[in-house]
């Protein structure tokens, strides 16, 4: 072969080595690339979240749970129930979630009548808080609050001269036997008056954004105390989250007994047990319909009979406001307002139940893991942006619990997300079902942030996107 023809050869051989070199290492960044990508989708856990950011997700689950609104009507569409109650006005919702299960007249304006007393305790339990005041507090008992000196037909617990009573047991005479009395002694001492105490009443209703509530005095006595069924009914479930120990020292209690020789002074202590007299609690339901555990009743001539009702039973509570009972003396309008609460609450436990989710922490909880391009954080969890607990109607089934079994999940999440995912962030969508009835829905959110890397990582998220979205295209 001449020199001519091999050096042929070479040029010729030198002409394709370098573009099958390119290719070749253009196929082999390729199947890195693409290896890289796929190896996203087989992420199966991240750390623990740190103390500090466990902190932030808590507090923005929180916010946004309270930008929910307090009650609110059902998700979804029910036939109304019509109830024969005797009341003029009733509400009744599920404690947990407040949704609104049956109203009627729900926005009538009518006087709450001892129902006052509730708002009352609650401003108590503030100052409480605030530090101004204890329960173990010796309170002075001015003659305006003497059991003697109040109207013939106030309610009382036997406050007299130079008792010696605590805030505490004043406040179970609020609760038990809806002591006027109590009330006017508890008002002088929290805030010096009467005038000076009604105004924290009526701020704490206004910041609560009770519109149509209002009270000139504590105890109820009053025509000129206002509030609707709609709105005490709010009120309840927020005196419940906020205090919900109440329930079992106050509200449940069955009886009191005053006074007990402790609370008498010296000179009458020789008196003690022809003094003391038992009064048992004005909400009669306590003890004999199931689960009922609070609130509290209320009557005057200009209200009727009314009734602040909360019973739970297994883990669902409900609260019901029915006001405007009627009745000829308070035999005939216990029996009414007896029934009107007996139905409300049999017909919620009936129809009605809460899901509860499983526990976020355990690998049953509603959350899942989505990989993060180009971020040093490879993937994030995205979790509800609240608790899951909603009203779950019988709908299915032999009973309630059926359907609550027969609650289904559907999400709605990414392939991916790219770099700068914000903790706290909406990314997706869970939504819970029976049958083809979705009942309810909530935002998932990515529970940390997952912060860029690099320009240059920015930069292979995309080519990573590009690689996952064929693949993910091909597998459909």
């Amino acid at each position: 072969m001449s020199e001519k023809k091999v050096n042929n050869n070479k040029k010729s051989s030198l002409k394709w080595i370098i573009p099958i070199s390119v290719l070749a290492f253009f196929l082999a960044a390729a199947g890195i690339l693409t290896g890289r990508a796929l190896s996203y989708s087989k992420i199966e856990e991240v750390r623990a979240l740190t103390e500090e950011e466990n902190l932030e997700l808590n507090q923005i689950r929180e916010n946004y749970k309270t930008s929910l609104p307090v009650i609110s009507e059902l998700p979804y569409s029910l036939e109304k129930k019509n109830l024969d109650l005797y009341c003029k006005s009733a509400i009744l919702i599920d404690g947990q979630t407040g949704s609104i299960l049956y109203e009627k007249n729900a926005d009538e304006e009518i006087p709450p009548a001892s129902m006052t007393k509730l708002v009352e305790m609650y401003v108590v339990y503030e100052a409480i808080a605030a530090g101004s005041v204890k329960l173990t507090d010796i309170v002075p008992l001015p003659p305006e609050c003497w059991a003697e000196n109040l109207p013939w037909d106030a309610s009382r617990m036997g406050l007299g001269q130079d008792q010696i009573v605590t805030l505490d047991e004043l406040l179970l005479g609020l609760a038990i036997p809806s002591a006027n009395d109590a009330s006017i002694a508890v008002a002088n001492y929290v805030a010096g008056d009467m005038d000076s105490f009604v105004a924290r009443m009526n701020k704490v209703v206004k910041d609560l954004g009770l519109e149509h509530t209002h009270f000139v005095e504590s105890s109820g006595y009053s025509e000129n105390n206002v509030t609707t069924p709609r709105e005490f009914v709010k009120f309840c479930k927020i005196y419940l989250e906020k205090y919900p120990w109440a329930l079992e020292k106050y509200h449940s209690k069955a009886f009191l007994r005053y006074p007990r020789e402790e609370n008498l002074p010296e000179y009458e202590r020789y008196m003690a047990d022809a003094m003391a007299y038992t009064q048992y609690n004005t909400n009669k339901l306590i003890g004999k319909l199931a689960g009922v555990d609070g609130l509290k009743t209320g009557y005057i001539d200009e209200s009727g009979y009314n009734l602040a009702l909360t019973a739970k039973r297994n883990e669902s509570r409900f609260i019901s406001i029915t006001m405007g009972g009627p009745g000829q003396g308070s035999a005939e309008g216990n029996r009414y307002r007896n029934a009107d609460g007996s139905s409300l609450m049999n017909y919620a436990f009936t129809n009605f139940a809460d899901y509860k989710a499983p526990d976020l922490k355990s690998r049953k909880g509603h959350r899942y893991l989505v990989p993060v391009l180009g971020a040093k954080e490879k993937a994030v969890y995205l979790i509800p942006a609240a608790d899951e607990t909603f009203t779950v109607p019988f709908i299915t089934g032999s009973s309630v619990e059926d359907s609550v079994s027969s609650v289904k999940v559907s999400i709605e999440i990414p392939s991916y997300l790219k770099a700068n995912a914000q903790a706290g962030k909406e990314y997706g969508k869970i939504k819970y079902y029976i049958g083809d009835n979705l009942l309810y829905s909530l935002p998932l959110i990515a529970d940390r942030k997952a912060g860029s890397a690099s320009t240059f990582a920015k930069f292979r998220a995309e080519l990573f996107a590009l690689v996952l979205n064929i693949f993910n295209n091909n597998k459909k």
